[in-house]
């Protein structure tokens, strides 16, 4: 459900942001990466490090702060093709692969770290939903509320069916 709520969010916010002037979009807003448009970098850099990590495919960077797309219809194009590779992995684990270990070196502060796959896919979730968080005040500041969609984990349930019991 969670991978499935991350490519829905992601998909409202990048809709929101499109619809800022350019300018608005990359403007400083003293969030930990500036910008809306360095904030949506951050997350993708961010969620195919923790991938490269947890599956061994894919790009991974020794930087938190680079800038993958400059243009947002990349960086969208970039985002759909992550979230979709993130619900076919996300798919096919079970409860063994969730209780497995797995072994990756940390980038800040570099150390060699072992931990179960399943608390690690917590904070990879938790991580775009926290960045997620800092655009949605972005947007909101930028343009008021009517700029920044609904986030809402219930929501996205209601609209979809998932985690919601049959009547």
């Amino acid at each position: 459900m969670l991978a499935r709520y991350n490519s829905w969010t992601n998909q409202r916010v990048y809709a929101a942001a499109a619809a800022l002037p350019d300018a608005e979009y990359r403007g400083e807003r003293g969030a930990f990466f500036g910008s809306v448009h360095a904030t949506l970098n951050h997350v993708l850099v961010g969620d195919r490090i923790w991938l490269r990590r947890m599956t061994g495919e894919g790009p991974t960077y020794e930087r938190l702060d680079l800038i993958l797309q400059e243009q947002l219809g990349a960086l969208r194009s970039a985002r759909e093709a992550e979230d979709e590779r993130i619900v076919k992995w996300v798919d096919q684990l079970d409860d063994a692969k969730l209780g497995g270990l797995f072994s990756y070196r940390t980038i800040t502060q570099p150390t060699e770290i072992t931990q179960p796959l399943a608390p690690a896919l917590v904070h990879f979730f938790n991580h775009q939903t926290h960045h997620r968080g800092q655009v949605h005040a972005m947007l909101t500041a930028i343009g008021g509320r009517q700029a920044a969609p609904s986030l809402d984990l219930i929501l996205f349930q209601r609209e979809t069916g998932m985690g919601i019991a049959a009547a």
